[in-house]
Parts: C-alpha cells; sequence; structure tokens
C-alpha cells in the first residue's frame, strides 16, 4: 500500500495543492470539551526486534472495548512529544509537522462517542464531532468493515501547506513519507499492547472530511482501525 502511494505522489500531490487554493472549506468550532490523556509509559516487556517480528495487518476485532490508557499510548507513538524542543516520536522533514491525528470512539472506557483531534503538546483530546461514527466512516471507506467493528479508528490527515511552503511540491513526497512513519509506530505499539490494527487508504476523500469535519486545508490520508486482536 506504502509503495503505491509513494508511486503515486506526483500527480495526486498537485492536484490537491491545486485543490487547496480553490472552494476552500473551514470546518466547523470544535465542541469545547477537553479531555486529559493519561501519561504514555516509556518502557515494557516487549522489545522493538520482537513488535517487528509479531507485527501483522489485524482485520478482524473482538467485541471489547480499548481503554483510554491504550489510546494514549498508541497516540503518543504515532505523534507524541519526546523532549522540551518539541520533537516528536517521527521524524519530520524540516520538524514541520504536518500531521494531524483524530480518534474516532465508539468502545472506548471513559472516553464518550465522538470524534476527538489529539493535541500532542498538551497530550490530550478535544471534542470535534459527538456520537458513534464508525459506520459512516465505514462507508466512506468503501464498506469494509475493519472500520465499524474496530473499538476505534485512528485517522491521519495533513497539512500540505506546512510542508510544501518550504520544500515547494517535493515537500508532497516528505508528508507521504511521514505518515508511513508514524503509522508504523502506531503498527509496533499495537503489538506490545496486544492490540490489533491494519492500515487503510482507500475510501472517499470528501465524505471522510465531511465525517470528520475538518476543512479543505486538510487531506485524509490513512484510516488505522483499532480493536483486541
Amino acid at each position: 500500500m506504502i509503495v503505491i502511494v509513494l508511486m503515486g505522489v506526483g500527480i495526486g500531490g498537485f492536484f490537491m495543492l491545486q485543490q487547496l487554493k480553490v472552494n476552500e472549506r473551514e470546518p466547523m468550532e470544535p465542541i469545547n470539551e477537553k479531555i486529559k490523556l493519561p501519561e504514555p509509559k516509556y518502557n515494557s516487556k516487549t522489545s522493538v526486534e520482537q513488535a517487528l517480528l509479531e507485527r501483522r495487518s489485524v482485520r478482524v476485532y473482538k467485541d471489547e472495548s480499548l481503554t483510554l490508557t491504550e489510546v494514549s499510548q498508541l497516540l503518543w507513538a504515532a505523534q507524541g512529544i519526546t523532549g522540551p524542543r518539541g520533537f516528536r516520536t517521527a521524524p519530520s522533514a524540516g520538524a514541520l509537522y504536518p500531521l494531524e491525528l483524530y480518534v474516532v470512539a465508539g468502545n472506548v472506557n471513559d472516553l464518550p462517542n465522538g470524534i476527538y483531534k489529539y493535541k500532542p503538546h498538551k497530550h490530550e483530546l478535544a471534542m470535534i464531532v459527538e456520537g458513534d461514527k464508525r459506520t459512516e466512516l465505514c462507508n466512506a471507506a468503501l464498506d469494509q468493515p475493519s472500520v465499524k467493528d474496530a473499538a476505534a479508528a485512528i485517522v491521519f490527515s495533513a497539512v500540505y501547506e506546512r510542508t510544501t511552503g518550504k520544500y515547494g511540491e517535493r515537500g508532497i513526497r516528505y508528508v507521504h513519507i511521514e505518515v508511513g512513519h508514524a503509522a508504523q509506530n502506531i503498527y509496533l505499539q499495537a503489538v506490545s499492547l496486544n492490540l490489533g490494527t491494519v492500515v487503510i487508504g482507500a475510501f472517499d476523500n470528501e465524505e471522510v472530511k465531511k465525517i470528520m469535519n475538518i476543512g479543505d486545508k486538510e487531506q485524509p490520508l490513512y484510516i488505522m482501525p483499532v480493536g483486541k486482536e
């Protein structure tokens, strides 16, 4: 999947840049509800080598809830802050950090159903849409059942201009490389937590943006459903 994305960067990326210049849709104001996440852990019994060995794409999940601690750990693994200078768990060209991260929660303990935006610097969630949107997201993802069946889904989007402003059109490639780094972090963290996940890149962009309540400056890149194996 990642190879296909990288090969398609030229034409698709140019279209995205052009699209940002016209008909921009601003998102609605977020719901004023912030949730402080549990502090991430920095060690476990699973080595990096073991996580690499066991990493698999998992599309079928138990009908069991995730904990807020597990969600916290996955988000930190993807885009968490790792030092006073603001560097993150995944490398970013020019330290420009074009990625935005969301949680579509439907079965998470101590987290009301809804869509949340991850705020890395405060390690917290901000609700932007109320209610369980997993089925709608599944429909937008060409009816792939793992999106609906997972306890939650992590959605990556990107603001390309953060990177292309410095690197021009080649910055599109850097954004796509970066989302691969961050997604792999989630895969490896999921192994450590005994969770399953899979990267989904086939979906209707505009439908996902409507469901997620994000403006045209952001482009959705990945959906990663997460659940108990």
